[in-house]
């Protein structure tokens, strides 16, 4: 199964990289470098996230929750697509 990441989930990446490197650029390194190893399982384990209840096909859209952030993807047969990626403080993407 492919591992595919919207430019949003890029771009959200890169913005929670910035922000938290503005306090301590080592610290955005680990939790980057932790965040993109959780996201690496889920083509093993496409079900490890929780369905989203309000998405119009529930069990393809996922929330998986990793600490303080979520990463919002979607499972399809053949690809596995990280939507969004935020803190738990920031509002729902």
């Amino acid at each position: 199964m492919n591992l595919v990441y919207t430019d949003e989930a890029i771009e959200d990446l890169k913005r929670l990289r910035e922000f938290i490197a503005a306090h301590s650029p080592l610290v955005a390194s680990r939790i980057a470098t932790e965040l993109v190893e959780k996201i690496s399982l889920l083509p093993e384990f496409p079900l490890m996230g929780v369905q989203v209840k309000l998405a119009p096909v529930p069990d393809s859209i996922r929330d998986m929750v990793f600490g303080k952030y979520v990463v919002r993807y979607s499972v399809h047969s053949s690809v596995i697509i990280i939507l969004r990626v935020w803190h738990e403080l920031e509002n729902e993407r």
